[in-house]
């Protein structure tokens, strides 16, 4: 997890730590079935990933510019994609600034078109960083978006996606998350590193103590 003060140099140096050591078990923190319930409660702004009814939900705190969340991301993805009955709930929490906030602001506009995904995968996998909001657009327009109509529909409802944004800080904020990105499997909190290894054996632990 990037705590917000590391100075960018250094973050290439936790992505290599917070990635070693595969197999070992991940340290975790219950969440109270309350706040679970507040975390997933709607609206959701953003669609959910893989299955809309899956026996393990997890909930990703990310920012498009956090170097971590980028390399997480395929780790995530090869979860959804060997297990069919897990669910993600990504919330954007844009610690990296107002270029990480816009970024934000163009998912959710892409959502709207029905456009989250491809545009999720744009930012998050882009191999540059995302300085300006020239840079964001280009890598949307790459990604075969119409950025007018994102600028359009940002400018339309900045407000409403405001709101979102404060609501995601409030609740990682009530989580004590430090930086990204924060992930919730189940009801169990990750207190440090992850992987695909290790995200298999959190969401067979949960579904162990729950029966499913």
């Amino acid at each position: 997890m990037i705590r917000l003060t590391l100075p960018r140099f250094i973050l290439q140096v936790a992505l290599v730590v917070l990635f070693v050591g595969p197999g070992e078990a991940a340290q975790t923190r219950a969440v109270a079935p309350a706040m679970i319930e507040t975390l997933l409660a709607s609206p959701l702004v953003t669609p959910p990933a893989g299955d809309a009814h899956g026996d393990v939900t997890l909930v990703e705190y990310f920012d498009y510019n956090c170097p971590i969340c980028r390399a997480l991301e395929p780790q995530l993805e090869r979860l959804l994609a060997t297990d069919r009955k897990v669910r993600l709930v990504r919330k954007d929490w844009p610690i990296f600034g107002d270029v990480s906030r816009y970024a934000a602001y163009c998912s959710f506009a892409a959502s709207g078109e029905g456009k989250y995904r491809v545009a999720h995968h744009a930012l998050i996998a882009s191999s540059r960083s995302l300085d300006s909001k020239e840079d964001v657009l280009s890598v949307l327009q790459a990604a075969g978006l119409d950025i007018a109509k994102l600028e359009s529909d940002v400018a339309s409802h900045e407000k409403e996606y405001a709101q979102t944004l404060a609501r995601n800080r409030h609740e990682a904020q009530a989580l004590g998350l430090r930086g990204t990105p924060g992930i919730i499997v189940g009801d169990q909190l990750v207190l440090d590193g992850v992987d695909y290894h290790q995200l298999q054996l959190l969401v067979a632990r949960v579904r162990q103590q729950t029966g499913r």
